[in-house]
């Protein structure tokens, strides 16, 4: 959104995933519109059917953000490629506009394609001439892309004419996409207005009421709003919901320039919630082009099929961690210098461009080093097993292996996790995640900070974190962890004077929870439909360690444990329906 300089701080899919989605599109035909329901959703996957609740808000018939990537548009396949379309100016700068937003999907590993509007002459001094393209060239720029290149999501800039927003409005009518985030630019660093009321008014009847996302500064959300002032987190409130009543779905206020905060904070709004999201400000001249980059992200985590806030999330996760990275470039003389939308950060494995997906953790398998000298088993074999089985996720949990040994251990396991499309994390050690490259770590209340865990393993890694309380559970939330581990539900022998908080104290953490949870502590094919029966929000499955491990045949007691899961889940989900 820092377009002509505007200031912010802010692959495969397995077999059960594209089932599970393909029937959510049924549901979705059927039922046309889904206010905050939960609905049973029914998986035939490699180890067995599935079954699970997902959360929805908000959902008409358009096509959700969630299905999108698997979706077949105009007879494309479903393994397409992820496109988004940025409709703004060019920074010869390259910090911000089309530039940032060509450098941000690259980043994302998403296609995008262009509609310039305007081209500026800029650098980190300021704006020296800006040369409005014809609305003409425009609208044939919009046509030659929509009408052949099967784009996901649009993305739009700095939108410089009424005629330019008209001309983007009819297009989207003719060319359906799967989502529109709008970056309002409309304001300089100096709070210098560049849209007239004219154009003001035809975002606020045309464009806004389109949009899946509306991503504005706190100077662009106060023209937008007639001149508010936003001041406090309780204004930025405020101002999101006064947005969100002209008609977009979802409204992302930004506050990096926020005084009464030492934290660069986001209000996020979904006609429903309120999400604060928080990090730290980073101390850096190199900001030129951040709010762009911001949405730029949103639209092509979008378009690799996230939800809306895992993409919101994610996208302020990228920015805080190329600015930390950017802090030392020296480009140009002026008071706003552009960063690096790469950050540096080359460990990353392109075999793995997923997000996390919350119904990963519905048989989470957790691994045992003792368990495994018990029986002769390497651990290479535990995994393998534990997959077959129906594990939807793997955490390495070695206490006792030597550094090398786990390492090289890791490394194998990865392997077999990769080609299973299993997410792989490691217990406690970030050391040995970063080497091996792992999808993420889990951490315990004890243990390293999940902000900076967050810090050294960067945005796209999971990382999930102990919590027995419901405090425990919102600080997690606010430190930027993915998901959270609630137990021990039962008494277990893994852990030595585990306080157990039992049935009562799990729904008390599922309810307090802004993440999806895993209920962990002696749970086995005794005990484990007790807790699916609890049917709360934001449970997503049951971790285990001796069930699983502590058995002669690995396979066979996870196929047991996956049946009773998918069954419990079944009939929870069935008489919930039954009683709307």
């Amino acid at each position: 959104m820092d377009f002509l300089l505007s200031n912010t701080t802010s692959a495969s899919i397995s077999h059960h995933k594209l089932l599970t989605r393909s029937k959510l599109q049924n549901i979705f035909f059927f039922n046309f519109v889904i206010d905050y329901c939960q609905i049973c959703t029914l998986s035939d996957s490699i180890q067995g059917t599935r079954h699970r609740f997902d959360q929805f808000g908000g959902l008409t018939l358009k096509a959700m953000p969630e299905e999108k990537a698997l979706t077949v548009t105009n007879g494309s396949s479903n393994n397409k490629t992820a496109h988004v379309l940025t409709m703004a100016g060019s920074d010869s700068g390259a910090g911000a506009g089309i530039q940032a937003d060509l450098k941000t999907c690259a980043a994302r590993g998403v296609y995008c394609s262009t509609v310039i509007t305007a081209v500026t002459a800029q650098n980190t001094i300021g704006v020296q001439d800006v040369s409005v393209l014809p609305e003409e060239s425009v609208a044939a720029q919009l046509k030659a892309v929509l009408s052949d290149m099967h784009v996901d999501v649009v993305k739009t800039g700095m939108l410089p004419s009424t005629a330019m927003v008209k001309i983007l409005h009819d297009s989207l009518k003719q060319f359906p996409v799967q989502a529109l985030v709008v970056d309002p630019v409309m304001v300089s660093t100096s709070g210098h207005v560049l849209a007239g009321s004219s154009i003001l008014e035809t975002f606020r009847q045309d464009l806004l009421p389109m949009a899946d996302i509306v991503t504005p500064n706190l100077k662009e959300a106060s023209v937008l709003l007639g001149g508010l002032q936003l001041e406090t987190v309780t204004d930025m409130r405020l101002a999101a919901k006064s947005l969100h009543d002209m008609g977009p779905r979802n409204v992302l206020v930004k506050g990096g320039d926020l005084p009464s905060s030492s934290d660069a904070v986001d209000i996020f709004f979904n006609g429903k919630d309120f999400y604060e999201l928080r990090s730290s400000r980073i101390q850096t001249r190199n900001t030129h082009g951040t709010g762009c980059t911001m949405a730029s992200c949103i639209a092509a985590e979008l378009a690799k099929g996230s939800s809306m806030l895992s993409a919101v999330k994610l996208a302020k996760r990228y920015v805080e961690t190329a600015l930390e990275y950017s802090k030392s470039i020296n480009i140009g003389n002026g008071p706003q210098g552009p960063f690096d939308h790469i950050f540096k950060l080359k460990r990353r494995n392109p075999s793995r461009l997923q997000l996390f997906d919350p119904s990963d953790l519905f048989l989470y398998a957790v691994t045992d080093s003792g368990m495994n000298k018990k029986w002769g088993r390497p651990i290479t074999d535990a995994v393998k097993a534990a997959i077959e089985g129906g594990a939807t996720i793997v955490q390495l949990r070695e206490k006792d292996a030597e550094t090398g040994d786990f390492l090289e251990a890791a490394k194998a396991c990865l392997e077999i996790c990769r080609a299973h499309n299993i997410p792989l994390l490691i217990n406690d050690r970030i050391d040995i995640a970063m080497a091996c490259d792992a999808d993420g770590v889990h951490v315990g209340q004890s243990d390293m900070p999940v902000k900076t865990v967050r810090a050294l393993l960067g945005p796209e890694k999971i990382i999930g974190v102990s919590c027995k309380t419901p405090e425990h559970a919102l600080k997690a939330w606010a430190d930027g962890a993915d998901y959270i581990g609630s137990g021990g539900v039962f008494p277990t022998n893994t852990k030595a004077n585990n306080r157990t908080i039992g049935l009562d104290g799990l729904e008390a953490v599922c309810l307090a929870s802004k993440l999806p949870v895993v209920a962990i502590g002696g749970i086995n094919l005794s005990n484990a439909r007790s807790v699916m029966e609890l049917g709360v929000v934001n449970l997503e499955g049951v971790a285990v360690v001796s069930a699983l491990f502590d058995r002669d045949c690995v396979v066979a007691e996870t196929k047991k444990l996956n049946a009773l899961l998918t069954d419990t889940v079944a009939k929870v989900g069935s008489e919930m329906v039954c009683n709307k």
